[in-house]
Parts: C-alpha cells; structure tokens; sequence
C-alpha cells in the first residue's frame, strides 16, 4: 500500500460514519496532509450541512493549509447547489494537491471539478482506491445515474429455504444477533419495503430500534388489500412516515413506484419480504443486491412460505446468477451477501 492509499484509506473509513444519513448525497471523507502529518479530518455528515472537503479545511485552521495535499474520496464539486463550490474553497486554501478516489457520477459535476482545479494549478490525482470508493457509493451512483434507488432485498430463511411455516408462522427463524445487525441496516437505508401480506401476517413496525437520528420511510404495496389502521406499522408515524402503494388494477408498477420514491430522494431501498413482492421486484429485474439470513432450522413441507414467490423460471439457464458472494457469521446465523450480476 502506497502513501496516497493508506491516507485514502482514512478518508473512506470517515466517510462510513454518516452512512444511511446523506441521502440524497454521496458519502464523501477527506483528509488533508502537510509535510507528512494529517492536520485537518472531515466527512459529509448530513444533506443540506457542509461538504467533507469544508470540514477538512475548517478542521486544520487556515494558517496550516499552504502547500498541504486533501485527500477526499469524491471529486469536489464545482457548482452551487444545498451548499456553495468545494473547488473555489480548496483553491482560496492554499491547497496545493488533491487525491480523488473517483471522479463525480453526477452529470453536473461529471470531471468539471477536476477540470476546475487543474486550471487554477492545482496537481490532481484520480482514481486512488476507486473501486472501494464506488463500493461505499453504490446507491448514489444507480440513484444520480439512472433516477432509481439502490433496492436491497433481505430474506430471514430456514436451512431449507422457508421463510414461514405452512401456518404462517415466522418469528422467529433467524437470531436475535442476525435481527439487531437488521435494525442497524434499516438505519442506514432510506426505505424499508414490504408487500401487504408481510403486514397482514407479521404485523410489523418496522422501525430501527438501534438508530437515534432517523427512521426510514415505510412503503406498503398494497395492490388491492385494504391495511386494517390498527396495524403496528401506523405507530409512530410522526418519526416515520407510511407510503400506501396501491392499484385499481391490483397490480403496482414497482418500476414506477421506485422511479417515485427517488422523486422523493429515496436512495436506497430495504425490502423485508413478502415472497410475492420479492418476487415480482425478482421477475422486474429491480434487485441489485440480496441479503440472505440462514439459521440452522429444517422447517419442511411443500406448503411451507418459500422467499421468492411468482412461477419462477422455466429454465436454469434463466435463473439469476449473482457475483461478489460475502459470508458473515450471526451467532448460529449465515448472512450470505451478493450482488444481481
């Protein structure tokens, strides 16, 4: 690991304290060196408040900063928008080197604060550790790029693939450990989804018990079925608003139902079930990334709920193949964690 990496590398972890609180915004850290030494710290904490690179310089003090190298994980952005120009503010700096993890998806900015920089003399490198900066931004590249939110989709199932017995009964499959890491992830993400029949059986509320800054949007797809209003998930609506997603038709477009939730700056979507939305988003191809919780139970029968309802593929060869296969241990729990490839 190079000089340029282990300081990128700081930049990335800072970004990382304000997941699940920048959207609809990047997660961005920066860093800035002088003479070897890291004088000044700063990530993007929350939309509408100052950029990291802002931060950074705040942090080291003006007096400190001629001469000195920022190393921020997105590329400063160069127009006005919550906030004024990052690149006005590192060339009144006295900045003389900017490290960028990757460059700007967002077609405003695409290169033009890059280009900014170079022409004020300012020595610019891009690219370092780029691929973990995309993996840090994966929701806001797919949100600023095609208009869409990041859709996760999690499933809690037995060893055999059952998420509910032929009863109906689910609670609970997975450990106590694999629940608290969902309540953490719920935190992190913009909106939780789930289809009628998970609010009807489970009577959810859906809310994430470890968070204390925000609660994600809650979205029913409700089709036809009408919600009793003494379900859980109307509870504590003042901290977390519910979304009725329903059809004279039965049917919700979920293609247009996720173009409408980014118009509401949904970045990123957490769908917790049931079998039948998870599979028609399946059948959609509006999946990027799966989250499997495996216990070590045998629930059995072919009348028991299975994770991925619809008719399924006719053929193997139709069948979703995934990439980037992650495994992590929750007590007794697997947590199989992959990307629609």
């Amino acid at each position: 690991m190079n000089i340029d990496e282990g300081y990128m590398r700081i930049a990335l972890n800072l970004a990382l304290k304000a997941e699940g609180l920048t959207s609809p915004n990047p997660l961005v850290g920066a860093v800035i060196v002088r003479r070897g030494r890291i004088i000044g710290k700063g990530y993007h904490q929350r939309c509408g408040l100052p950029h990291a690179e802002i931060n950074a310089i705040r942090d080291a003090g003006p007096k400190k900063l001629k001469g000195a190298t920022l190393y921020v994980t997105l590329e400063p952005c160069d127009h006005f928008g919550r906030t004024g120009p990052c690149t006005e503010a590192i060339i009144n700096s006295g900045i003389r080197k900017v490290v960028i993890g990757m460059k700007d998806p967002n077609p405003i900015n695409n290169g033009k604060g890059i280009r900014k920089l170079k022409r004020h003399g300012i020595k610019t490198v891009v690219g370092v550790l780029e691929s973990r900066a995309r993996e840090l931004n994966k929701p806001y590249i797919k949100f600023i790029t095609r208009k869409m939110p990041y859709v996760t989709v999690k499933v809690a199932e037995s060893l055999d693939g059952k998420i509910a017995t032929r009863t109906g009964d689910s609670k609970w499959i997975t450990s106590e450990d694999s629940r608290h890491f969902v309540h953490q992830l719920r935190a992190r993400v913009d909106a939780v989804m789930v289809g009628a029949n998970t609010v009807l059986r489970d009577d959810p509320l859906l809310i994430s018990k470890t968070s204390v800054h925000k609660q994600p949007i809650r979205v029913i797809v409700c089709g036809k079925r009408k919600m009793p209003p003494s379900s859980r998930i109307f509870l504590k609506t003042d901290i977390s608003p519910v979304l009725l997603a329903d059809s004279k038709k039965g049917m919700v477009d979920l293609r247009k139902l996720l173009k409408e939730l980014a118009k509401l700056g949904v970045m990123h979507v957490l769908v917790e079930g049931g079998g039948e939305l998870i599979g028609s988003l399946v059948r959609e191809k509006l999946v990027d990334r799966f989250l499997f919780f495996i216990a070590p139970k045998i629930i059995g029968g072919k009348h028991a709920v299975s994770p991925v309802g619809g008719d399924g593929v006719a053929k193997i060869r139709q069948a979703v193949n995934l990439e980037n296969i992650k495994l992590k241990k929750f007590n007794k729990d697997i947590l199989i964690e992959a990307e629609v490839a």
